[in-house]
């Protein structure tokens, strides 16, 4: 076993044996163009202002910290993060998602561009998670996770968020 296997299994130990495991994007990393900075810069331009005339400065606040975040991300690469499917639940970079915890997850995959495992919450103010499926085959996850959690079989798009995200490259 080698030294990376080793500390993997040892991130992943305490929350149950690992069944499946890959690794994600922290979050995603668009190619945007020129054009694309100068639509948007524009908009927040025109919303800056807006807000300044209506005297709303939290909001003018909120758009510059926006266009710094996104600033920073397209100048960073983003980091990787560790999924695991384990026997106790899953596990994402640093939060873990016991299985109790977890109504139904859902897999919707439509490659290139869709390749996403769905986790929805008991509790309702937990929001919808998507987790990139990336390179790993989804039978290999459906099939680590159905002793554990009901599917979803009726969800066979994407979220409207994650449509919004992957179109306007936020």
């Amino acid at each position: 076993m080698s030294s990376r296997e080793e500390a993997q299994t040892a991130v992943v130990y305490p929350y149950g044996r690992p069944i499946t495991t890959w690794q994600i994007d922290e979050y995603p990393a668009h190619q945007r163009s020129r054009f694309w900075y100068i639509g948007w810069g524009t908009i927040g331009f025109i919303l800056l202002v807006y807000a300044i005339a209506t005297a709303n400065f939290l909001f003018a606040v909120i758009l510059l910290m926006g266009a710094v975040v996104t600033l920073l991300s397209s100048f960073r690469p983003p980091g990787k993060l560790d999924v695991a499917v384990t026997t106790a639940g899953i596990l994402v970079g640093g939060g873990f998602y016991a299985y109790p915890s977890i109504k139904r997850f859902s897999l919707v995959y439509n490659p290139p561009e869709v390749k996403l495992l769905y986790l929805d919450f008991e509790k309702p103010w937990l929001p919808l998670l998507s987790i990139p499926l990336e390179e790993v085959d989804p039978n290999r996850v459906r099939e680590a996770l159905l002793p554990f959690c009901v599917e979803d079989l009726e969800r066979t798009d994407e979220s409207l968020t994650d449509v919004l995200r992957r179109v306007y490259k936020l």
